[in-house]
């Protein structure tokens, strides 16, 4: 079983400051956020841009900052969103792909987010693929529902993507597949050989699938974008305290968690 790879997702697009009063939203704060992060055992940060009022941007030169001012604090690998915000154009959503991060998420399908539909236009979708692969950025594919699983296999198929595939379980968003434990142990049931996975419960179901996912040999996903609770009722005090947590459990069950480095052998991912 390879060491565990926690992703600290810090911010999100739609969380405020109303909601969580720790949110992250300049790049100094992410950064900073990064570093805690690394520190309490995250290898890698999974990272959307916001504006000086909050609101959500996929402005290439705020990820520039972003991404160069947490160089500068650790060395943990940063992931940026290709999903950005609801109606975002997808022009837009790609553009801190051609600053060549380490990593990107690719979200393989159109979903009911909430109250809107997260749009994701089958074309739309291989050009984002066609990108990363272009500049060198490793994707990591996000499945909200089944089908979007099948659509991944079926590009594998047809060499629209290469494997070994990073998988990247999205369970509990109003509109997707639930977030329990059967959900995803059908979606781990589907895996291509030779893939890696991490799953990213949403709200109270982020604790109990990190901890099932630690066992199952699988990663864990934590931060303000996907859950602000450390427990019901009591705000978390800020990202890293989530990742300390999984962190804890991991050692408790003698399974050791992974460096930036060890994160990046573990995923095929050349350091920049």
């Amino acid at each position: 079983m390879d060491k565990l790879i926690i992703t600290a997702a810090l911010t999100g697009a739609e969380v405020t400051r109303e909601q969580q009063p720790a949110l992250p939203i300049t790049p100094d704060e992410i950064a900073e956020a990064a570093a805690e992060c690394a520190r309490a055992g995250a290898a890698i940060v999974h990272v959307h841009g916001r504006l000086a009022d909050g609101s959500s941007t996929q402005d290439k030169e705020v990820y520039r900052q972003i991404i160069e001012k947490t160089r500068e604090r650790c060395d943990v690998i940063v992931q940026v969103s290709t999903g950005g915000a609801v109606g975002m154009t997808p022009q837009e959503r790609l553009a801190p792909v051609t600053l060549r991060p380490e990593m990107a998420t690719l979200s393989m399908g159109t979903v009911n987010f909430g109250g809107d539909v997260f749009m994701n236009h089958p074309a739309d979708m291989e050009v984002f693929a066609a990108a990363m692969l272009e500049h060198g950025v490793k994707p990591e594919f996000e499945i909200f529902d089944s089908g979007m699983l099948t659509t991944t296999l079926r590009w594998l198929k047809k060499g629209v993507v290469q494997g070994p595939l990073h998988f990247d379980f999205v369970l509990g968003i109003p509109g997707g597949m639930a977030g329990t434990p059967e959900a995803l142990m059908y979606l781990r049931s589907q895996l291509p050989a030779g893939s890696s996975w991490t799953v990213a419960g949403i709200g109270a179901a982020q604790l109990p699938l990190g901890a099932l996912a630690i066992v199952l040999g699988g990663h864990v996903r934590v931060g303000f974008e996907d859950n602000v609770y450390f427990r019901k009722g009591e705000l978390a005090r800020s990202n890293a305290q989530l990742v300390e947590r999984i962190a804890m459990i991991a050692q408790q069950l003698d399974r050791p968690v992974a460096t930036p480095d060890e994160a990046r052998a573990i995923l095929g991912i050349s350091k920049r």
